[in-house]
């Protein structure tokens, strides 16, 4: 006895993927638009490194020329070889140099500020970040005593310096934070991988 053959090809099509309710959408307009996201994520994380690193710096150094007006103010305090704590004042720039020139320096150093807060935007790692923050912190350091340190005029401030080798100018921690994040970014922009200009 013959019997009729159904033929069901509801199987026959290949399954299309479906998408559930709160998925995200794999178009390429939601692939095109995370790398500008990433972008900016990394770039709200540098600027947050350089400016508790700044921070930081500027803490340190404030706390300890606080320290020094107060321990030093009679007498020098030897520590080590020909290290030694000794109170000064300069009214030039970093490392005791071109002393007189503060409200020239304070300029300089307002711009220097400022180059620095816009150039954070565009740091290329954590450590180019770091570096900057410590180039930042030191300035803003020894930028608040040219500021805040004088009655006598616009940046007419002195900057105290305290810790002395006795044949380097004496500098303080705002000085050491200006020279080793230099030398950071320095590194960093040298040896950055060519292929990576925003490796975060």
């Amino acid at each position: 006895m013959a019997t009729d053959a159904v033929i069901d090809d509801t199987d026959s099509t290949p399954d299309k993927p479906t998408r559930r309710a709160g998925e995200p959408s794999t178009s390429p307009s939601s692939d095109a638009a995370t790398p500008s996201a990433d972008q900016a994520t990394s770039t709200h994380r540098h600027l947050g490194i350089i400016f508790g690193v700044a921070a930081t710096v500027v803490l340190l150094d404030q706390l300890t020329k606080w320290w020094a007006l107060d321990a030093l103010r009679t007498h020098p305090i030897d520590v080590a070889w020909t290290l030694r704590f000794a109170l000064t004042y300069n009214t030039g720039a970093s490392f005791s140099l071109g002393r007189g020139s503060g409200p020239l320096i304070g300029l300089l150093a307002l711009a220097v500020v400022a180059l620095l807060v816009w150039h954070g935007r565009g740091a290329s790692s954590r450590l180019a970040a770091v570096g900057l923050g410590l180039v930042l912190g030191g300035a803003i350091g020894n930028l608040a005593d040219r500021a805040l340190r004088s009655d006598a005029g616009f940046m007419q401030g002195a900057v105290v310096d305290f810790i002395d080798f006795q044949w380097w100018p004496v500098f303080n921690v705002a000085d050491m934070g200006v020279v080793v994040g230099g030398i950071v970014v320095v590194l960093v922009s040298v040896f950055r991988p060519a292929d990576a200009p925003g490796a975060g």
